[in-house]
């Protein structure tokens, strides 16, 4: 027989899948694990143990429902370093929890379950997980196709209101800054039966309003074109009912009128005619209308030009003559940028964007300092940015510097677009594809320059993509795969290479991810993605070294939604409180706690009072400083440990939850070849610790207490090497590092003797 020492120093590609069990032969077999659970991957290769959950607050009167994906969502609002929240997103409700800027402690301030026009938040259970968001100062915006955006607004250190986004208005009142579109088949007109006023009739040349529901009276009093914005030319028309697919009633904005292009009108010498050039101008002879902001041109003066007359001429389709009150001396084109009011039919007239029937944007972001959105149902692939500064302001204007900007991302495919993210460039997920808006060195996105590029073809589902190590790591469409959306210098252009090519397991159907950069006493940054079974995929990932890998964290409970703010990490658990009652339970990871849904009890004589946490039945773990005292089971709304500990009048009492490292098969290259598949043992395992209050290997338990210790005493955690004896023989012999004790564990490294 042969010993052979193995080192094993490094876990820095995390827990693998049990598909690379027989790949020896890469670098990767040696730093990874079957199994790495409830651990977090530190910089320097090695594991410690995750913080415990210590409970903020439980959500009484949220009945838990095991078929919705969320029943609260949590989000970050951070206004500013010492004024920072959770939001806690409901079923028309929001809850808002303020982070104490002096000691740091968690409460809730304020419940918002009517919007400030005393209306119902259009928030669901069935479309939580969908929500997009982002925030600005003391506003967050909150998107999904179902509503028009709905702002959550900080009004005071403690109070919040919810508001419906509202787009600005021209000072008269006669201009929605809003986009438009012109949903329309291009030859279908509109025409209206006064250039102003209310109850004006409105006509198509095909079938176009909406007729849902019965005839009532003449009018359909369900559909969905009523309240909605028409845009006739550059004016505004307000439906107010609907009489078929073809008809409408409607108010009158701003009176009908359309800007001519620069210098569109021609005069001839000796003539009292003028030619204008108006793009499908819809007249025939006749037709009345009305001439404003003309110039003189060929010697007929401004007032000759400007007023009421009628056609008298049609030259084709973009091209109609009048007669005007003056004679031309020469032959001239000219007449500035007359308008001209007029109710004829035109195929130049749009629709707003935004509405019950059209949908609203899937997609919101900041960047570049302008409100992005995008994605609604009738126009899945269309990004809309404010203008420079003016968040509520989407008027494209004549395409300044400053003006909105509407861009579509027509690839030929199916794309709803479902995240905007603000990086080095305007990152753009849909169901089909990966895009962007690409950024200038020395010039900010505008009108004149903006484009979509298309990128990779893998698709995001409705998980909000994170930010991380100089990527963007999404979901791919189907809930299996995690990509990082990536610029390389090397191909000039976006990749979205797989996180999870080595972890595929772990990636249960996420329902959400949150980013965590370097908190709860690490220094790492790490990608929390919770999955539907409960679970949390941990990702951590450092670029400079090239170094990459997941873990999982798991409780007694199952993780229902995470957020970060800022240094620290938050989570909502579902526990069963002893009963088969099961709650939702707002906890933090704490570094200062080792057990979850936990809290530090106060009792007299090692009898606690639990009853506001947890229910009869439950089976609880206490723990005394550095002392683990055991399990115990509360009764009579009591955990009662005065058999063990009589004089015990301070504890933490809490959900033990399972920590786990369980290497890959200890394998070695011998002179003859590798030892893979032969029978071989472990003899012994050397573990470099730090801190370390409780650890198991193959069900071998450190022991720290002699004897002769005073067992009142604290255990003073173990720091340095500790060699444990194995034994058995196996073809596939493994490491499996657990603990007994709910304490600290924190494991550098360690060296296996193989017998072979």
């Amino acid at each position: 027989m042969q010993k052979i020492r193995v080192p094993l120093t490094n876990f820095q590609f995390g827990e693998v899948s049990p598909s690379l069990i027989s790949r020896t032969d890469t670098a990767i077999y040696v730093a990874s694990a079957q199994r790495v659970e409830n651990l977090f991957l530190r910089s320097e290769g090695g594991v410690i143990k995750r913080a415990g959950l210590r409970k903020i607050y439980n959500y009484s009167d949220i009945t838990y429902d095991s078929s919705k994906v969320h029943q609260s969502r949590l989000l970050p609002f951070i206004f500013s370093d010492d004024e920072r929240y959770i939001i806690s997103l409901e079923h028309q409700k929001i809850r808002v929890f303020l982070i104490d800027p002096n000691d740091g402690s968690v409460s809730l301030v304020d419940t918002v379950t009517l919007d400030v026009d005393s209306a119902a938040l259009p928030f669901t259970n069935e479309y939580l997980h969908e929500y997009t968001y982002t925030q600005a100062a003391d506003v967050m915006f909150i998107c999904h196709p179902l509503f028009m955006p709905r702002q959550i607004i900080r009004t005071s250190l403690e109070t919040f209101s919810v508001a419906t986004y509202a787009f600005d208005f021209k000072s008269d009142n006669t201009k929605i800054y809003q986009p438009y579109y012109n949903f329309q088949d291009s030859d279908i007109r509109l025409s209206a039966s006064a250039i102003n006023g209310a109850g004006v009739t409105l006509t198509t040349t095909q079938p176009y309003f909406d007729t849902t529901g019965s005839q009532v009276g003449g009018s359909y009093p369900n559909s969905f074109h009523i309240g909605i914005i028409l845009r006739y030319h550059d004016s505004e028309i307000q439906i107010i009912s609907v009489q078929s697919t073809t008809s409408a009633t409607a108010n009158i904005i701003s009176i009908l009128e359309a800007k001519l292009d620069l210098n569109a009108l021609e005069v001839t010498d000796g003539t009292a005619t003028v030619r204008a050039t108006y793009v499908d101008h819809g007249f025939k002879v006749g037709d009345a209308f009305t001439m404003s902001s003309a110039g003189g041109i060929g010697g007929i003066s401004a007032n000759n030009i400007n007023g009421n007359f009628t056609v008298s001429n049609i030259y084709s389709e973009n091209e109609f003559g009048y007669v005007c009150s003056g004679t031309a001396n020469d032959n001239e084109i000219g007449g500035g940028r007359p308008e001209i009011t007029t109710k004829a039919p035109t195929t130049d007239w749009y629709e707003q964007s935004f509405s019950a029937l059209r949908g609203y944007p899937s997609a919101v972001t900041f960047h570049e300092n302008r409100l992005a959105f995008a994605g609604t149902l009738s126009q899945p692939d269309s990004i809309w940015l404010s203008r420079a500064g003016r968040y509520y302001n989407f008027d494209v204007g004549d395409g300044s510097d400053t003006d909105s900007i509407h861009l579509t991302a027509s690839i030929g495919d199916i794309n709803q677009i479902r995240h905007l993210v603000s990086s080095r460039d305007l990152h753009i997920f849909s169901n089909s594809s990966e895009l962007y808006v690409p950024a200038f060195q020395n010039d900010p996105i505008k009108p004149t320059n903006a484009q979509v590029k298309r990128q990779t073809s893998y698709g995001c589902e409705f998980q909000k993509p994170q930010i991380l190590d100089g990527g963007t790591i999404f979901v791919q469409k189907g809930n299996r795969i995690l990509r990082e959306f990536l610029f390389t210098d090397t191909e000039n252009a976006y990749t979205s290479t797989s996180i999870t090519s080595l972890s595929p397991h772990l990636i249960k159907v996420p329902i959400e991810m949150s980013t965590l950069n370097g908190a709860i006493d690490r220094s790492e940054s790490y990608v929390f993605s919770v999955n539907i079974d409960g679970t949390i995929a941990v990702f951590n990932s450092n670029r400079a070294e090239k170094r990459a890998g997941w873990t999982e964290f798991t409780s007694q409970g199952f993780f229902a939604s995470s957020v970060s703010i800022s240094d620290r990490v938050f989570a909502n658990l579902v526990f069963d409180l002893g009963d088969e009652t099961y709650k939702i339970v707002l906890c933090e990871f704490d570094s200062d706690f080792n057990t979850d849904m936990a809290s530090v009890y106060s009792g007299s004589s090692g009898v606690f009072d639990v009853s506001a946490d947890f229910n009869d039945g439950a089976i609880v773990d206490v723990i005394s400083g550095s002392n683990y005292v055991g399990k115990y089971t509360v009764s009579g709304g009591e955990v009662d440990v005065s058999t063990v500990s009589p004089n015990l009048d301070l504890a933490e009492i809490g959900y033990e939850f399972d920590v786990t490292l369980k290497t890959n098969p200890i394998d070695s290259q011998l002179a003859n070849g590798p030892v893979t598949g032969s029978y071989r043992a472990i003899s012994s395992a050397i573990l470099d610790l730090y801190n370390t209050a409780s650890v198991s290997v193959n069900e071998t338990n450190l022991v720290l207490r002699n004897v002769t210790d005073d067992l009142s005493e604290d255990i003073t955690p173990f720091s340095g090497k500790k060699e444990f004896r194995l034994l058995g023989y196996g073809r596939d012999p493994q490491i499996t590092i657990s603990q007994s004790s709910p304490l600290p564990l924190q494991i550098n490294g360690l060296i296996a003797e193989l017998i072979v």
